[in-house]
């Protein structure tokens, strides 16, 4: 578990005190990992805690958000917006029509690309999504 990030607040760190490091088996939410090449990996229950400080993101329609959460990336025809001048590349959160965080993703397209582009084109891939809980249960923290 050492290399694993978790955000823990003082409330619980406090309560956490009262028990030996033998009997406490983990503490806090997990932030992510990094990898062996040192490079820091976001896990999805970092997400309720990022979204609302998003700089960048992009929303679903209803019929693309089923998909996205069967870990299939985004097509042009399933995006409903996009944050204003995106750059491509640059890391998103995927959130439905109803502003609900569905995950993170990269924008494969910037906004002036994604207006010009085809209904099956790719315009964001999925890095991860609250679909993870079900599908990689054994794996998250």
């Amino acid at each position: 578990m050492r290399d694993r990030v978790f955000y823990v607040s003082e409330k619980i760190l406090t309560l956490a005190e009262n028990f030996g490091p033998d009997h406490l088996l983990a503490l806090g939410t997990c932030f992510g990992k990094f990898t062996k090449s040192g490079k820091f990996r976001l896990h999805i229950t970092a997400l309720s805690y990022l979204a609302p400080y998003a700089q960048f993101k992009v929303w679903v329609k209803p019929q693309a958000d089923q998909q996205f959460l069967y870990g299939h990336n985004i097509l042009k025809s399933g995006l409903a917006r996009i944050t204003e001048n995106t750059p491509k590349y640059q890391g998103v959160i995927v959130l439905n029509m109803n502003d609900v965080p569905l995950g993170f993703g990269v924008a494969a397209k910037s906004t002036a690309e994604c207006k010009l582009a085809d209904p099956l084109a790719i315009v964001g891939f999925n890095q991860s999504d609250i679909g993870e809980y079900i599908r990689c249960e054994d794996e998250l923290c």
